[in-house]
């Protein structure tokens, strides 16, 4: 190579401009001499340079220019592989380091074949950072998609944050570029500098598949070793993938790690502390999992982590990942089941993110009409992207098979399903066919189901999804999206509206809380009473309930009787089970204090009996998602605000009689199926809640009066805002 045509290329290399410096630096053949070598190294703050050769002597390298380029002419045999450079910079400090540029690509065919597909599940086992070592040399293998760059380096704190140094390999048109570094050791921290082949532009991003992130405000990816972390939870495992959760009971804690609880100062608690707190408190509730919001690494508190920027990372608020693998383990083996929050509809437009990635629409559409969500003021995934739609595919089995979790609730399905979500009507663009449905979405969730039900058995999926759209969970070969469940937001608005009413003009809105049985069955859903209801000025439950002191908190342990039997599977959102007062503030944790106060300890203690029912009959959970396991006994009392059905299972029935007004019922008269004696198993106004203990104490025997077309009836007294529950007892 000429003299004139180096010192361009060490311009070139100095204004970091490069998009092959593999071309120039490492070791390279004299043309027509098979026993003569070139070694070129780029050090353009060194004063002087030399290269250890294979006897152990140094031999000083010729600097070419003024442009950083330095060269070793000589025998190829007599320097090694991977010659150690010393040398001296202008200030006299002594360096000794391996150059990246004498190994091979560390990315292979194939890797990037299936990755330009969409079909590598294991990506994050390739791209990102990852230390190895390479011919008996340790160091860490960094690899980055940028398809539309012109240069990319890794920049760190390792090599002062300089882009000239570390300049990676364009591996054609794959779009992705790699960089074996030697020498680098773990927990320290880089990003990659970017430069766009057009503008120019250069920016500085994280890694989007780092797998740990410095503490926010700050936003550089750690290099992370493989995790040593040695499981516990094999019988946890082994026992998920056997579990029928179709007819297994499931009730779900939902948590915000952040702000459950909190150290004495204020400071957040550890994965590991949270781990003990969580179980100790969880196993007397009952819940079978908890749920906890976004944990993927996310810059902004305020976010809760809806606008997540380290898909693969733990966020570091809470410790290491592998404190989070403790976090999961430690409550699998402690009997809960852990779900996380999984944000694939949106990401936030924070420069060192995702967004215009290589500086152009990379993991977003170009066009706002399809790329960027107005209510939110985030962008929205390319899902018809191979490599997009790989990134979000890998992830999910990533955090199932890394960290063990039992599945996801995978947040606002609906706004990716439509692509005139929350649109005006010129602000969109219709599908191939015309219309809005977003069809590279659908085939995504359909896949993103498909997969994970595939790789791990047990696992759920749960969609939150608000509108009408057909089969949300009925398989994808049947048409379906395929997921396990689906969040009831019709049940959640209905029955909360009806709540709000004065008992007095309830029998006026009856049909709210009789209309969801319409349509139960034809999903398979959760009944959630979620985050978002005691927000924004929504206010707690305990603020939503009207009446009273007495009657707010009768108000409450009626909702959650009614949300525990009726059918469909349950979440609740933290603080909710005790009756906190105030809504939910992500910046405090919750008022554990009310815990020492009789009301609250009540809805608190109401909420373990019915956790309790709900595991130990089948009647409350076996077909919860089956019309055979719920019937109608009087759905029409709306001038006394009655309610009375069935729950039924392979063992029997149980009888669930609800009286929404605080006014009692005394001789009322019901149906029942089956002559004989029934007795009370749950009364949400007994004492022990807090309420005024009318009811039931004594056996209830039918008598032959047909009543409510059933055979024979009983006669029973409601209590004032109060739930009942009724079994048979054998003959």
């Amino acid at each position: 190579m000429p003299e004139s045509e180096l010192k361009d290329i060490g311009t070139r290399l100095a204004q970091a401009r490069h998009h092959d410096p593999f071309q120039v630096l490492g070791h390279h053949p004299v043309a027509g001499l098979s026993d003569e070598g070139i070694y070129r190294a780029f050090l353009p703050d060194a004063d002087h340079v030399s290269v250890q050769q294979v006897s152990g002597q140094p031999v000083s390298l010729t600097a070419i220019g003024a442009g950083g380029i330095w060269e070793w002419r000589g025998r190829r045999d007599d320097l090694p592989p991977h010659p150690w450079l010393h040398w001296t910079d202008r200030e006299g400090r002594t360096h000794s380091e391996q150059s990246p540029y004498t190994f091979a690509p560390q990315v292979g065919e194939m890797d990037l074949h299936l990755f330009n597909e969409g079909r590598h599940w294991n990506i994050y086992d390739r791209l990102g950072a990852h230390p190895k070592a390479v011919d008996g040399i340790s160091g860490v293998g960094f690899a980055v998609w940028a398809p539309g760059a012109e240069r990319v380096s890794v920049v760190g704190d390792f090599n002062g944050w300089d882009e000239r140094c570390h300049m990676m390999r364009s591996l054609g048109a794959s779009g992705v570029w790699e960089l074996f570094i030697p020498g680098v050791p773990v927990n320290h921290l880089y990003k990659f500098s970017i430069r766009h082949r057009e503008t120019g532009q250069v920016v500085l991003k994280t890694d989007p598949y780092g797998r740990a992130f410095e503490v926010r405000p700050a936003t550089a990816a750690r290099i992370l070793s493989s995790s040593d972390y040695q499981w516990q939870d094999s019988e946890w495992l082994s026992q998920r993938a056997l579990w029928d959760w179709q007819r297994e009971p499931l009730s779900v804690y939902e948590v915000h790690l952040g702000s459950w609880r909190r150290q004495a100062d204020g400071h957040f608690l550890n994965y590991r502390a949270l781990a003990h707190e969580l179980v100790t408190y969880v196993q007397p509730l009952g819940f079978t999992h908890v749920e906890l919001l976004p944990v993927s690494e996310h810059p902004l508190d305020d976010s809760w982590g809806y606008q997540t920027t380290g898909y693969y990372a733990p966020t570091s608020r809470f410790g290491t990942p592998d404190d989070f693998r403790y976090f999961i383990d430690t409550l699998h083996q402690a009997g809960i089941g852990v779900l996380l929050d999984w944000v694939p509809a949106h990401f936030p437009k924070d420069e060192h993110a995702l967004a215009r990635f290589d500086g152009t629409a990379l993991y977003e559409h170009e066009d706002p009409r399809r790329g960027e969500h107005r209510d939110w003021g985030t962008l929205i995934y390319n899902y018809g992207r191979n490599e997009v739609r790989n990134f979000l595919l890998a992830n999910a089995l990533y955090w199932l098979k890394e960290f063990h979790l039992d599945g996801f609730r995978v947040d606002a399905v609906a706004s990716m399903l439509y692509l005139n979500y929350s649109r005006e009507d010129d602000d969109w663009i219709p599908n191939r066919d015309g219309g809005n449905e977003n069809l590279e979405a659908v085939d995504f969730l359909r896949q993103l189901n498909e997969l994970c039900h595939g790789a791990c058995p047990g696992v759920v999926l749960l969609a939150e999804e608000s509108t009408a759209w057909p089969q949300v969970t009925r398989p994808a070969w049947a048409g379906g999206l395929g997921f396990s469940m689906k969040w009831n937001m019709g049940w959640m608005h209905d029955t909360l509206a009806y709540m709000r009413h004065d008992p007095i003009h309830r029998q006026y809105h009856h049909e709210q809380l009789t209309f969801g049985m319409m349509y139960a069955f034809s999903e398979n859903f959760m009944l959630p009473l979620s985050h978002d209801e005691v927000v924004h000025g929504k206010g707690s439950l305990i603020n939503k309930m009207p009446g009273d002191h007495w009657q707010r908190f009768a108000n409450l342990r009626l909702l959650y009787s009614y949300q525990w039997t009726y059918p469909g599977t349950k979440l609740l959102f933290m603080g909710q089970e005790f009756a906190q007062w105030r809504e939910w503030a992500h910046q405090e944790e919750l008022e554990w204090a009310l815990l020492d106060q009789e009301a609250h300890q009540g809805v608190h203690q109401s909420l373990c009996d019915l956790n309790r029912l709900y595991r130990e009959r089948s009647e409350l959970h076996q077909r919860h998602f089956q019309g055979e396991g719920f019937e109608w006994i009087d759905c029409h009392d709306a001038s006394q605000s009655v309610i009375s059905y069935l729950r039924a299972s392979d063992d029997g029935f149980l009888i669930v009689v609800l009286n929404f007004t605080p006014s009692p019922h005394p001789h009322y008269r019901l149906g029942v199926p089956l002559p004989g004696v029934y007795r009370e198993i749950f009364n949400s106004d007994s004492t022990y809640y807090g309420g005024s203990n009318l009811g039931n104490p004594l056996s209830l025997t039918t008598d032959d009066r047909r009543w409510m077309n059933r055979p024979c009836s009983i006669e029973l007294t409601l209590p004032p805002l109060g739930a009942l529950i009724l079994e048979r007892e054998h003959p």
